[in-house]
């Protein structure tokens, strides 16, 4: 038997104290031995993202069919949520003139958000529009084609293996624009808002990278010296 994780740790416990209690209350028991015993709080929020290097983002982007490389450029500069805002897009969300796309957004008062656009995410949105066809979406489903990409994890893996990357979840990309936005000054406030997030507790597990990419920063100014 392996080594269990702390959250299933707990989950027993709490299984264990319910039952017991059920016995309690079927009058089994004459009192659950387990009252007053305190148990380990499940310890939540220690997962840390990984923070995709700029060298590990240009070797993903080389081995990347085109629609995967845009994607990633497009995530790693503007934080939109893979499969909730971006593989759904329709290209009339696209507005290339403001520099800006817009998703809906519950949180605002009219409902929509619109997300400013740097040079290299305009580049990619472009690019993208080329290879999309004439349909509506700009991620065009190859199986449905009056329908859009749900599912990219088979590509991503081949990408990441391909690229000879360790595999890491493809939302970390949106994690990646938070932590190289903190990194470069950004105010919290201000990232938090740009992740378009209620809770600044989330922009914390992103921040926590914030150190990496500080020392990838000073290696690359000690090759630079050397």
């Amino acid at each position: 038997m392996g080594v269990l994780k702390p959250t299933t740790v707990h989950q027993e416990l709490r299984v264990l104290r319910r039952m017991l209690n059920v016995a309690v209350r079927k009058k089994l028991l004459q009192a659950n031995p387990c009252w007053g015993v305190e148990f380990p709080v499940a310890v939540r929020g220690l997962f840390r993202p990984h923070y995709v290097t700029w060298s590990e983002q240009r070797r993903i982007e080389s081995q990347a069919p085109p629609h995967l490389r845009n994607i990633v450029q497009i995530i790693t500069e503007t934080g939109l949520r893979v499969y909730k805002e971006l593989t759904p897009m329709r290209k009339d969300q696209i507005d290339f003139v403001n520099a800006t796309v817009w998703i809906p957004d519950s949180k605002t008062p009219n409902g929509i958000a619109e997300i400013p656009l740097t040079p290299l995410a305009i580049e990619a949105f472009k690019s993208q529009m080329l290879i999309s066809g004439i349909g509506p979406f700009l991620f065009p489903s190859n199986k449905n084609p009056s329908g859009h990409h749900k599912n990219l994890k088979t590509a991503w893996r081949k990408t990441l293996k391909r690229a000879g990357v360790p595999y890491f979840r493809i939302y970390d990309l949106r994690s990646t624009y938070a932590t190289r936005l903190s990194a470069g000054g950004v105010a919290d406030e201000w990232v938090t808002q740009l992740l378009r997030q209620g809770d600044a507790k989330v922009f914390k597990k992103y921040s926590q990278m914030k150190l990496q990419m500080k020392r990838e920063a000073l290696e690359k100014m000690n090759r630079q010296a050397n």
